[in-house]
Formats: structure tokens, C-alpha cells, sequence
């Protein structure tokens, strides 16, 4: 479903009609859409990187011993980091990122690592 610039302002509380704003408000939108999509294609190409072995894996996760170990520290750290003054979640910026990647192989892995690991074995 696409929608038109009008729909898309409206939807975000813009109730004028002006043709600068509509215009701005689907630059936006596309923006948005632009850096989602960015996003996807590298979060697709780490988990590419790590497809080809088991050990590759478990080195990204470590010291976690497997992807649900890996998903409870990931979500421990997430939930620890949003209880965090602001001041120190500006220092610990890097252990996020570290975190939202481990959470992102752990649930890819814990779905279809079997799989892909089986036909390695094979």
C-alpha cells in the first residue's frame, strides 16, 4: 500500500494543505524509507558473513555459549541500557551497538543456524 504525500502528512498530524509542507513531508517519508532499506541490506549482509560456519557464529556471540544465552544477555544489556542516565548511555554508545548486533544473529541463528548448519555437516 502506497500512500500519497497528503495521506502520509495527515498521519502525522499535519492538517494544512500547503504544497511546500506536503512536499517536505514526502521528502521525509522517503528519506525514511531510504535509510530502512539501507539498514536491512547491512543487517543482511553481517548475517551473510556469518552463514558459512558455526564457529563464525559463536565467535560473534562470545562469551555467550549459544543463541539463547546470547538473546537473554543482549536483552538484559537492552533493558539495563534504557534505565541508564542520559549522560552514560552517551559513553556506552558502542556496547549498545554491540548489543542490538548480538540480539540480531542470536534470533537469525536460533531459527535457521540448524538448518544451515546441517547442510555444512553434510
Amino acid at each position: 500500500m502506497t500512500m500519497d504525500p497528503a495521506q502520509f502528512a495527515h498521519a502525522c498530524g499535519y492538517s494544512g494543505d500547503s504544497p511546500a509542507m506536503l512536499a517536505a513531508f514526502a521528502a521525509i517519508r522517503q528519506h525514511g524509507i531510504r535509510k530502512a532499506r539501507q539498514g536491512h541490506r547491512q543487517r543482511k549482509a553481517a548475517i551473510d558473513q556469518m552463514k558459512p560456519s558455526r564457529a563464525l557464529f559463536l565467535a560473534a556471540i562470545r562469551p555467550a555459549q549459544s543463541a539463547e544465552e546470547a538473546l537473554d544477555d543482549a536483552a538484559r544489556f537492552l533493558s539495563m541500557f534504557r534505565n541508564m542516565p542520559r549522560w552514560r548511555q552517551e559513553r556506552r554508545a558502542a556496547d549498545l551497538a554491540r548489543a542490538r548486533q548480538q540480539h540480531l544473529f542470536a534470533r537469525f541463528f536460533r531459527r535457521y543456524g540448524h538448518r544451515l548448519w546441517a547442510l555444512e555437516a553434510a
